[in-house]
């Protein structure tokens, strides 16, 4: 009897370990640890610094957003007698700390629905 019950939980335990085999627990969300996250953050910067490149003066704020995405900031700014919409991109990394600043995209500005400029350069002049 008593070698019975040893064969069930052997048994027991082995049904758990091919049952839980496939089970992967991911912790945390520092997407600067994992490769394959490492990756997609690279290839963000890299896609948003080619549309961005590839942008003219007059685009419509709808083709941008189209080709962009959603932005990681979104800011209206005033100044000379004006309204600006602000969107940010992140084109760069500046601090492996998995959370993305202003300092690490670049901004897009648009009035009346037409983009008018980018960069901080271009931000701070207005």
């Amino acid at each position: 009897m008593r070698l019975n019950k040893k064969i069930q939980v052997i048994s027991l335990a082995s049904l758990l370990m091919v049952s839980l085999s496939g089970c992967v627990i991911a912790i945390g969300d520092d997407d600067y640890n994992n490769d394959s996250q490492h990756s997609n953050w690279e290839s963000r910067e890299k896609n948003n610094r080619a549309h961005i490149q590839s942008m003219v003066i007059g685009a419509s704020y709808l083709d941008i957003t189209n080709k962009m995405g959603i932005a990681d900031f979104n800011e209206v700014l005033s100044g000379n007698a004006n309204n600006y919409q602000v969107l940010y991109y992140r084109t760069q990394r500046q601090d492996s700390d998995g959370i993305t600043s202003k300092d690490e995209c670049t901004p897009l500005v648009f009035s009346n629905g037409e983009l008018i400029g980018w960069g901080m350069s271009f931000v701070q002049s207005l």
